[in-house]
C-alpha cells in the first residue's frame, strides 16, 4: 500500500469514529446537562475538521516536482500540521472560556446543574474509542514518516484525555451530589489547558519548518559518517539540511583527490547518493558539491 493511501486509510477510520462520537457526545452533553460534555463534543468536532485538512493536504503534497516547485509539494504538509495545532488552539481557547465562565457563575453563588449519566457513559466511550483510534494513527504515521498524520494522532489523543478529564468531573460530580457540580466546569477548563500546550508545540514545530530549521545534530551526524566513510572523501563542509515535508534536503561540499578523473568523482557522488538515500529515504533530495584538495589555501592535484 502506498504512503499517500495509508494516510487516507487510517484518517478516514478517524473520522468515522469522530462522527459518531461527536453526535454521542453533543446528545449526552445536552440530555446529561453537562458543560464539560458540550465542551468535549466541541473537541471531537474540531477533530473531523482536521482530519478533513489532513486528508486535502497530504493529496496536494504527495504531487511529483514540477516547473512551479522544484523540491516538490511536501511543504502542504507541514501546512496541515499548522492548520491542526491552530484548529486546536481555538477549540481550547473556546472550551477555556466556557469553564471559566461556569466557574465564575458558581463561585457567585449560582446553582449548576448536576450532570446525568448518560455524560458519563459518553465520556468512557470516548476514551476507550479515540485511544484506540491514537495508537493506530501514530503507528502508522511513524512508519510513513508524516508530521501532519502524527499531529492528527496527538489530536486524537487529546481527544482521549479530554474525556478522562471529563468522566472525572462528571463522576465526581454525580458521587458527591449538586455542591460538586462545580467539577464538571473545572473538568472542562482543565481539558482546554492540556489542549492549548498541545496546539502550541504543533504549531512551533510546524513553524520551525516552514522557517529551514536545520535537520537535528545526531542526523547530520549521521549525514557525515556516511560521507567520510568513503576513503576518497573528505573535509566535509558546507553542509546545509532541512525537512521538506516528510523528506530530507541535504546540500554539501566535500573535498577529493585533484588527480582522479570526472568520471571517478562522478561516480563516488552517486555511490554516496545512494547510501544516503537508504538511510533516510529514497525521495532525499541530495545536492553534492565536488572540490579537490587544498593545502595552505591551494588546491593541489594529490
Amino acid at each position: 500500500m502506498s504512503r499517500e493511501k495509508e494516510i487516507y486509510k487510517v484518517t478516514a477510520a478517524g473520522s468515522v469514529v469522530n462522527i459518531l462520537l461527536t453526535l454521542l457526545k453533543f446528545v449526552a452533553g445536552v440530555l446529561g446537562a453537562s458543560a464539560a460534555m458540550i465542551a468535549d463534543a466541541v473537541h471531537s468536532l474540531s477533530d473531523l475538521l482536521t482530519d478533513v485538512i489532513v486528508i486535502v493536504f497530504v493529496r496536494i503534497s504527495s504531487r511529483p516536482a514540477d516547473n512551479d516547485h522544484h523540491y516538490g509539494h511536501g511543504k502542504y504538509e507541514t501546512l496541515a500540521t499548522a492548520i491542526v495545532g491552530i484548529a486546536l488552539l481555538a477549540a481550547g481557547g473556546i472550551l477555556l472560556a466556557g469553564g471559566i465562565e461556569k466557574i465564575i457563575a458558581a463561585s457567585r453563588g449560582e446553582m449548576l446543574q448536576t450532570p446525568g449519566r448518560i455524560a458519563l457513559w459518553a465520556a468512557l466511550i470516548s476514551i476507550a474509542a479515540k485511544e484506540i483510534i491514537y495508537q493506530v494513527t501514530a503507528r502508522t504515521a511513524k512508519r510513513v514518516d508524516s508530521a501532519a498524520l502524527k499531529a492528527n494522532a496527538w489530536h486524537h489523543r487529546t481527544d482521549a484525555l479530554s474525556s478522562v478529564a471529563t468522566a472525572t468531573g462528571i463522576g465526581g460530580a454525580l458521587l458527591l451530589g449538586g455542591k460538586w457540580a462545580i467539577l464538571d466546569p473545572i473538568a472542562a477548563a482543565l481539558v482546554s489547558v492540556f489542549i492549548i500546550v498541545t496546539a502550541g508545540k504543533l504549531i512551533n514545530e510546524a513553524l520551525q519548518e516552514l522557517l529551514e530549521k536545520s535537520l537535528p545534530e545526531t542526523v547530520e551526524k549521521q549525514i557525515k559518517d556516511i560521507v567520510l566513510a568513503d576513503r576518497e572523501m573528505s573535509e566535509l563542509h558546507h553542509l546545509r539540511t532541512r525537512r521538506v515535508g516528510s523528506v530530507y534536503s541535504i546540500e554539501m561540499h566535500v573535498r577529493m583527490r585533484g588527480d582522479i578523473t570526472l568520471n571517478e568523482a562522478h561516480h563516488h557522488s552517486i555511490l554516496l547518493e545512494e547510501r544516503l538515500r537508504k538511510q533516510f529515504g529514497e525521495g532525499t533530495l541530495v545536492n553534492i558539491h565536488i572540490e579537490p584538495l587544498k593545502i595552505n589555501g591551494e588546491y593541489k592535484d594529490i
